[in-house]
Order: structure tokens, then C-alpha cells, then sequence
């Protein structure tokens, strides 16, 4: 099999980046909750006072707003705290929107709690310099404003620790300006040699600073990666003569991989692997009755031959699984593993520990619900009855599989679990080994959603699956983009084992293809399940799920068979990581912008990284135009706000089209037509300008 190219990030470093010198004392007395240069609403910030997080190699953008009383001119800096306590500062730019909030976007390349703060000074240069402008050149206090300039600069060139060539060119400037000559005045106050002086080491007479904050940079793949899910006892699986399946293991399973890893991704995602109860067994599409040989759900864990720290006797041994992990590294591919904290009515915890279950009035354990739906198979477990006890036993049962090769867990139902609980999880795990990913599983409202991402979880599911249309991908796209950027991750699964939404229902082939193309682009993180390169798409009555689905049963596929016969969307899933791999601007979150089109199905959006960032010297900016209607053929004009990356508005570039290699000249108004049944999505790389 050919390399995969690498998805690590280079080492990078801010452009904007300043000589280093000490804070020094602010001008702010104690006791007052104001300072005189008021720091506020800055960010990367959290909700509830938690660590905003980033990932190695992303572009993070810092802001801050800050101002001062009259019209003196101050400046604003960033002093930032790698993990090992080397610190840089940043000059933040002003943005011209009137709303005196200052930023700067830089990449974070080292793993662990970095610190920063915003620092505000009065700006005594472009102060003098700014008025010197305007009255001098008005012919208004020119003797004034010189002798104030020759004051500023002696005051300059006094400092010990200036170095001695500015120093000396500082009081020549000073002796100039004595003769109080507008003229003199005016050179000095434009001099750009004077301004850069005073902008790598500024003179001032007040100074304020926030308050030390941190920023929890964690590895990269918590924010970037492509998913692949599948069921290890479905990989291999036979169905044998009178009907029954044969069990597929996790030796079987592993000779999917290669497969797996040719198509791009990162990360296999399995769902648990545990022995599965008896009692009460779910049959086929979840019937409460069961025929010879249904396997049931992987769900309902535990049995007698173990709980969450067991293999399922069908899957092979422990040491099984442990080849299964190395054969997936070989690969180049993380083993995610789906932790589940609930039990099957024969697990192990129901006979040893009953406090943990909740017990009804009638005496009996209460099921698992999600009304109108009930699993009887599943018994939910209670928090509040013996939480060291509990508390203890979830995080043995994560160091055990962390000891076993697992980094990665996907988290069913965090938010039917207590909030804190996965607070200390989470950090205990980190604690130890800060390289544990876990992705909270978690469709349900906007805030609990957050609220995990804050406490800890490192990626979330999301809304995306359930957000079709354009308007609602652009609002969708724009929230997780800018809004929880700073502590929630989306990974974009475009389908799992329970959801099939009504848009690939009915979409057909081109509703696939275009969801892949958008979740592929979109967000530096995204998944699918088993089965999508197969366009399974057959719903169960009345429910948004697949029929036959393999919770509950087997399934038997011919991947090779179908690729050959052309009914395989695995090489647009292999040219889409291989785009992602190719081209860094994908692999961040932050950096999306959402254009325009004159058709209501017709999104558009850029991602653009610029050429600090990259790696390689060059600036990478793709745009994404789709045709989000799997029904149709549309025309239309797309209009760019090209400046995003740096083109001047009405200026013509070249771009190549991904996929299908088309080379157009575009400027910021373009037509597009886009044919839902052939190619519904442009992915076009910026190359030259035209």
C-alpha cells in the first residue's frame, strides 16, 4: 500500500511576533474592579470559567477589546506561555469595525496547558506622532508639538536597555526636532524607521494587563481525523447454508483494515466488545422476541463471562484484540472503542453491586428509556447512591482498555451521566495520560451538548446530521466555526448505526454524496458507519434507522464486490481524505467563512489558511460549492467575498476543480451549475491568480 501523507503539522510560529521584555508594573491601583485601559471580552474564552482548548497545529485567533478615555492612541499585546515556559509576545491588530476589539491568529504546536493574558499600553509615539500629523501640517502649535516629540525621543533613547545603534539614531532625532522646524516635525512624525523602532519596543506612561489565563492545547488528533465505524462480529461474517451467520472475530475483522486505511481515515471506531447479556435479548429491528443465533446488542452489556472489562467469547481472547490494535497501527489507524457506562440485566454489577441500578417501588430494576422507546435488555445506572464506589469502577474500566492500546473512546449517552462526573473522569484520565480522546455521543439539547464539550469531552457529536438545507448548514457551519469554537469540537459522523435521516432515506446516491462532500470539508473532524460506501439507505418503518440494523443482528457485505461493480461510494470517500490530507486549511475548524448564492439550494463556504500556517510557504484556500438538493440540476451565480484570502474584489484567479480536475478563471461573481445525479459539489483549490 502506498504512504498516507502525514497529517502532522509543521512547526509553526506566529509572524507577528515581537521582541520579548518583561511586563513591568500596570498603572492600575487595587481595589478598583476598572482598569485605566480597560481588557474585556477576551478570548479564546469557555462558559463557566473552564480552559478554552485548542489542538497541536491549529490557528487559534486571540481578541480582546480594549480602549482608553480621549483620543490618545494605545496598543495592544499578547503574552503567551508554552507548556515549558518560554514566552513570546504578540502585537494585536486594531479591527476596523468600530468596535475597538484588537486580534491576532496564532498556531499552537506543542501539547499541554499554555497561559496567556492581553496586555494594553498607551501608545506614546503614535500618540505624538498622530496629533504631530494633523497640527503641523495645519500650520497649529508646530513648536509645540516639536519640543514634545524631542521630550519623547530623549526619554526613548534613555533607556539602558534599548540597543545602542537605536539609542543613538533616537537622540539624533531628538537634536533635530529642538530646532522646532514643522518640516523636521513632519519627517519625524511619518519616519517608518522611527515607527518600527517604537513598535517592537513601545514608549509608554500607563500599562494594564488582564488576568492569567490558560489555554489546554491537546493532541491533534482531538481535532482532526476521518472516522470509520464498524462491528468486529459483522467483518467476516459468513452466512452458512441453513441461514445462520458465522460469526465474524477480531482476526477477520483485522484483514478489513488495509481496506479501511486505503480509503483515508484515521480512526477505527468499534462498538463494544463486551460479552452480551441474555435476559431479555432484543431480536431483529429490536423485537422483543429472539430466533436461534440473534446475537443481540452490543448495548446490553455484560454476562457471566464478564462485564466491561471482558471480550465477547465470539470475538476471540484478549490477546486477540490486542493483534487487532497492533494490526490497526500498522496501518496507520487509531482503535477508538464505544464506552457504554450501563448494563445488561446479567452483568456482573447487578449481582455485586445493586446500589448502583435504581430499584422500583415494585422491587424490580428500572430499564433504560428514551419514551416512547424502552430497552429492556439495558439497565441504566444510578450516580447518586454510592457515587466513590461508581466513580472509581468507570475510571478502572477506562485505565483497563488504555492499558490494552486504547486512546480513543466515543461515549455513549454522556448526557444521561452527571455532569461532574465526567468532569473528574476526563481529568483524572488526562491526568495520567494526556494523550485520551474521548467523544461524547451526545444528540440532545444545545446546552447540555456544550456543557460536556466545557467540562472536558474532547470532540461531540452534533446537530449536522439532522441540518440539510442551506440556510440551516450556514447557520450550523457558522456556530461551530465561531461561536463554541474555543472548547466545542464537531466531528461530522454523516450517519451511524441509529440514525438514518430522512434526507439520505430519500435522497438517493446524490444525497451520499453530497453529505460526504460537505462533512469531508467543512469541519477538520468527521465519520461514517459501515455501510455508507454501500449507499444503505432502506429505513425501518416508522423509525429513522436503518432496516436489518446490525445492532441487533449480522450483516454480510461484499465491499470488494460492490467497488468493482461501480455500486461503491469508497473512491470518492478515498479522494475526499485524500484532499483532506493534501491540503492543511481542511484540518482546521476556526477558518471557515460562509459566502453567497441566488438559489436556495446552493451552499457555499471557503477555508483558508494563510501562508504562516501551512508548512509549505504557500497559502491554501479551497471553496466549496453544493448543490444541497439531491432531486435536482441547478444554475446559478455564486458571489465570493474574496478578500477572505486576500483578493482584491473584482481581481480574477484560477481554480481547479478536486474532483474532477476542471480548471475555471473566477473572480467574485461566478456562474455554477450543478447537477445533483452527476458532480452536486465543487471542491476548488485557489491556485494562481489569473
Amino acid at each position: 500500500m502506498a504512504a498516507r501523507a502525514s497529517t502532522r503539522p509543521a512547526e509553526l510560529r506566529s509572524p507577528a511576533q515581537i521582541p520579548l521584555r518583561p511586563l513591568g508594573p500596570t498603572s492600575d491601583p487595587e481595589g478598583l474592579r476598572a482598569t485605566r485601559l480597560p481588557l474585556v471580552n477576551g478570548t479564546p474564552s469557555v462558559p463557566g470559567g473552564f480552559p478554552p482548548k485548542a489542538f497541536v497545529g491549529e490557528v487559534v485567533p486571540f481578541s480582546v477589546v480594549s480602549f482608553r478615555e480621549g483620543h490618545d492612541i494605545i496598543g495592544v499585546q499578547l503574552r503567551l506561555t508554552s507548556p515549558s515556559g518560554a514566552e513570546s509576545l504578540h502585537r494585536l491588530s486594531p479591527r476596523k469595525d468600530g468596535t475597538d476589539t484588537w486580534g491576532a491568529e496564532l498556531a499552537v504546536d506543542v501539547q499541554g496547558a499554555w497561559t496567556f493574558r492581553f496586555e494594553s499600553f498607551s501608545d506614546d509615539f503614535a500618540t505624538w506622532a498622530h496629533a504631530a500629523d494633523l497640527k503641523v501640517a495645519a500650520g497649529v502649535d508646530v513648536p509645540v508639538m516639536a519640543a514634545l516629540g524631542a521630550e519623547l525621543l530623549r526619554r526613548a533613547a534613555a533607556e539602558k536597555d534599548r540597543p545602542a545603534a537605536q539609542r543613538k539614531r533616537l537622540e539624533a532625532g531628538a537634536v533635530a526636532l529642538d530646532a522646532g522646524e514643522a518640516a523636521t516635525a513632519l519627517a519625524m512624525s511619518t519616519d517608518p524607521e522611527l515607527a518600527h523602532i517604537f513598535a517592537e519596543r513601545p514608549l509608554t506612561t500607563l500599562r494594564s494587563a488582564s488576568a492569567l489565563q490558560t489555554l489546554l492545547v491537546e493532541r491533534a488528533a482531538a481535532g482532526v481525523g476521518a472516522w470509520y465505524e464498524f462491528f468486529p462480529r459483522s467483518e467476516g461474517a459468513k452466512r452458512l447454508k441453513d441461514g445462520t451467520v458465522k460469526t465474524g472475530t477480531f482476526r477477520t475483522a483485522a484483514k478489513r483494515l488495509p481496506a479501511v486505511a486505503a480509503m483515508g481515515f484515521d480512526v477505527i471506531y468499534l462498538v463494544p466488545i463486551h460479552p452480551i447479556g441474555t435476559t431479555n435479548r432484543k431480536g431483529r429491528n429490536n423485537m422483543l422476541t429472539t430466533e436461534p443465533g440473534d446475537p443481540g446488542s452490543p448495548y446490553a452489556i455484560g454476562a457471566p463471562e464478564g462485564g466491561h472489562d471482558a471480550i465477547h467469547p465470539d470475538l476471540g481472547k484478549p490477546a486477540d484484540f490486542r493483534a487487532f490494535v497492533r494490526a490497526a497501527h500498522k496501518e496507520g489507524l487509531e482503535v477508538a472503542l464505544d464506552l457504554a457506562l450501563q448494563a445488561s440485566p446479567d452483568h456482573p454489577w447487578v449481582a455485586e453491586h445493586p446500589e448502583w441500578f435504581t430499584t422500583l417501588p415494585d422491587g424490580t430494576i428500572a430499564y433504560a428509556e428514551n419514551p416512547p422507546k424502552k430497552y429492556q435488555d439495558i439497565y441504566p445506572l444510578n450516580f447518586d447512591n454510592d457515587p466513590e464506589g461508581i466513580y472509581q469502577e468507570m475510571l478502572r474500566i477506562v485505565q483497563h482498555w488504555v492499558g490494552q492500546g486504547v486512546k480513543i473512546f466515543r461515549v455513549d449517552n454522556p448526557h444521561t451521566k452527571p455532569l461532574q462526573f465526567w468532569e473528574w473522569l476526563i481529568a483524572t484520565v488526562n491526568a495520567a495520560d494526556p494523550d485520551v480522546i474521548f467523544l461524547a455521543e451526545a444528540f440532545t439539547r444545545p446546552a447540555v451538548m456544550r456543557a460536556l464539550a466545557a467540562v472536558g469531552f474532547q470532540q461531540s457529536y452534533s446537530y449536522f446530521t439532522w441540518r440539510n438545507t442551506k440556510a440551516e448548514l450556514e447557520e450550523f457551519l457558522t456556530t461551530v466555526s465561531r461561536d463554541t469554537s474555543d472548547y466545542m469540537r464537531p466531528n461530522l459522523f454523516v450517519n451511524t448505526h441509529d440514525i438514518l435521516t430522512e434526507y439520505l432515506q430519500f435522497g438517493g446516491r446524490a444525497a451520499y454524496r453530497i453529505r460526504a462532500c460537505i462533512a469531508a470539508t467543512a469541519a477538520p473532524v468527521y465519520g461514517v458507519y459501515a455501510g455508507y460506501e454501500l449507499f444503505e439507505n432502506v429505513a425501518r418503518p416508522g423509525s429513522e434507522e436503518n432496516i436489518d440494523n446490525e445492532k441487533y443482528e449480522y450483516k454480510v457485505r461484499d465491499w470488494a464486490g460492490a467497488e468493482a461493480a461501480g455500486n461503491s461510494l469508497a473512491p470518492l470517500l478515498r479522494r475526499l481524505n485524500g484532499i483532506r490530507a493534501a491540503h492543511p486549511a481542511l484540518r482546521q475548524l476556526r477558518n471557515l467563512s460562509v459566502h453567497w448564492s441566488d438559489d436556495d439550494a446552493v451552499l457555499v463556504y471557503s477555508k483558508h489558511l494563510d501562508a504562516a500556517y501551512t508548512g509549505t510557504g504557500e497559502a491554501d484556500t479551497l471553496i466549496v460549492v453544493a448543490n444541497v438538493d439531491p432531486h435536482s440540476v441547478r444554475e446559478t451565480t455564486v458571489h465570493l467575498d474574496t478578500t477572505v484570502w486576500g483578493v482584491p474584489l473584482g481581481e480574477s484567479f484560477e481554480v481547479e476543480d478536486l474532483i474532477t480536475g476542471a480548471v475555471w478563471t473566477w473572480a467574485d461573481h461566478n456562474y455554477v451549475r450543478l447537477d445533483a445525479f452527476a458532480e452536486p459539489v465543487h471542491i476548488l483549490k485557489v491556485r494562481t491568480r489569473a
